[in-house]
């Protein structure tokens, strides 16, 4: 069996991390690691990840010693992962309990690297609020449109993708998939079924979406070095379809 490695940043997470860990311990498929990574957190984190890890051999805490951002946590689990498939998982989020055997039944079906799945989202007490359905294909051109990845869904062969860290700006993820996407000239495919519930907190920055096209706008100059008129265009798209 191939082992997948779960990349899961975590900080001041207290209430939250049980619930996010045990669905990946629900999960169908066995062969995997699940690679936490505490970022400085000041509550509780760190000795539930430690009595977690005394549970469950497959779970591996990473504590770095002061909060550094997302992305670094992020990177610091791909870099200790020793699975052929990295999948993320946030730790506020959940799984459905066959979300990773049928994806990666998916991907070695097709000889897929890069896939994502529908998801829901969800309120704190767990009422439900919409579907975010996943587009069946998408290339780069598509992807600078509109980002219809949901970072929790996300599972990549890294065999294939040797060059997966995430840089260290807002919207990391979506600036991670459109980097894949262009370097290694691929298209991501979509599973329709959705088969994660994305947890929508109360002050969450994602919220903020005038700021947030603010963070895109950069991600297409400085890092897709798109003409500013170019950018422009696309965040109007954005907008738009947003609305």
């Amino acid at each position: 069996m191939e082992l997948i490695s779960i990349i899961m940043p975590c900080y001041n997470m207290e209430h939250y991390l049980y619930k996010s860990v045990s669905s990946v311990l629900q999960q169908s498929y066995p062969c995997w690691e699940l690679l936490i990574i505490d970022d400085g957190s000041c509550d509780s984190s760190p000795s539930i990840l430690r009595q977690l890890a005394k549970q469950d051999a497959r779970i591996k805490p990473i504590f770095l010693e002061q909060n550094s951002g997302i992305a670094n946590a992020r990177n610091a689990g791909i870099r200790s992962a020793q699975g052929t498939f990295i999948a993320f998982l946030d730790s506020d989020d959940l799984w459905k309990p066959t979300k990773l055997e049928k994806q990666l039944a998916f991907m070695q079906t097709y000889g897929i690297d890069f896939s994502y799945c529908s998801f829901v989202r969800v309120r704190e007490d767990g009422t439900y609020i919409d579907t975010k359905k996943a587009p069946r294909q998408l290339n780069y051109q598509e992807l600078l449109k509109k980002n219809h990845i949901g970072c929790l869904t996300v599972m990549l062969n890294r065999s294939h993708l040797p060059q997966m860290e995430m840089p260290q700006i807002k919207h990391e993820d979506y600036a991670t998939w459109l980097f894949l996407l262009r370097e290694y000239h691929l298209t991501a495919y979509g599973i329709q079924e959705p088969l994660a519930s994305y947890v929508v907190r109360n002050g969450s920055v994602s919220r903020n979406k005038f700021r947030s096209l603010l963070w895109i706008y950069q991600i297409y100059t400085r890092q897709e070095k798109l003409p500013p008129v170019v950018s422009v265009l696309f965040l109007l798209r954005w907008f738009l379809r947003s609305i």
